[in-house]
């Protein structure tokens, strides 16, 4: 921490970027301290900080961020590990079973998950997401049930009020459901408000909760959390994942299946 002098306010903000990323939050209090400032200042500081996406304001203090907190286009996603969710996409198709009535979330892994549906005869797909219901559309054997909202152009996916209540009308079988990041003791989220609501209603309908993410997204947090790990059932994710991370998610219930 010694090429930043704390005496200034440009080194202070930089030695609390050093202990968010050292410690992953830091606190206003504790800071203060440090510092010898007021909280008035670290709020400053703080605020000034998470303008430049630079972390994200928390009840008393702040947590790390980086790029994955940011509202990213749909095809900006869909190139960041590509061969990962591919293969993802692939093993989370193999839980559908005949009969089914699923719930596909907008995202590129779940994306992924829908272009290996072909092949049954009966399946239902509930899904917000305009990029997955349009190539589902055109087979015959699947039933597409959209609920509707206010289209997102970011994501192709319908979020707000509306679909919120609609999807309350229904229950599923199975929900596939990915994220912006996963911190095995905080929960799952995303970036996005509205988005983060209307999962947290899906969670409610589904019998199953299957996540679908790459290992990159572990260890990341975004603004708004979706749920708790004790809520997914199954994860379906890359042999990228940590020992560490794994255990966890297995000591909390959930059953972790690793794709090749």
């Amino acid at each position: 921490m010694n090429d930043f002098d704390p005496n200034t306010t440009v080194g202070r903000r930089g030695l609390i970027l050093k202990l968010l990323d050292e410690k992953g939050q830091v606190n206003v209090h504790e800071l203060s301290e440090q510092f010898n400032v007021s909280e008035v200042t670290i709020r400053n500081d703080l605020t000034q900080l998470e303008h430049k996406n630079l972390l994200i304001r928390a009840r008393g203090g702040a947590i790390k961020t980086d790029k994955v907190t940011l509202d990213m286009k749909l095809s900006d996603k869909k190139v960041k590990n590509a061969k990962e969710k591919e293969a993802i996409g692939k093993r989370a198709a193999r839980l559908i079973e005949e009969g089914d009535t699923i719930v596909l979330d907008s995202g590129t892994t779940t994306k992924e998950v829908s272009t290996h549906l072909s092949k049954f005869k009966n399946l239902t797909v509930i899904t917000n997401a305009l990029n997955i219901a349009g190539p589902l559309a055109e087979l015959e054997q699947i039933n597409v049930i959209m609920p509707g909202g206010v289209m997102r152009k970011k994501s192709l996916s319908l979020v707000g009020s509306i679909a919120q209540n609609n999807f309350k009308n229904f229950f599923c079988d199975k929900l596939f459901i990915g994220a912006d990041g996963i911190d095995v003791n905080l929960g799952f989220s995303t970036p996005h408000l509205e988005e983060a609501a209307l999962n947290r209603t899906m969670l409610k309908m589904a019998k199953k909760v299957i996540l679908v993410m790459d290992s990159s997204k572990f260890k990341k947090r975004s603004l708004a959390v979706i749920g708790q790990i004790n809520e997914v059932d199954i994860l379906v994710t890359d042999k990228g994942i940590t020992e560490e991370d794994k255990e966890k998610l297995l000591n909390a219930g959930v059953e972790v299946i690793i794709t090749e």
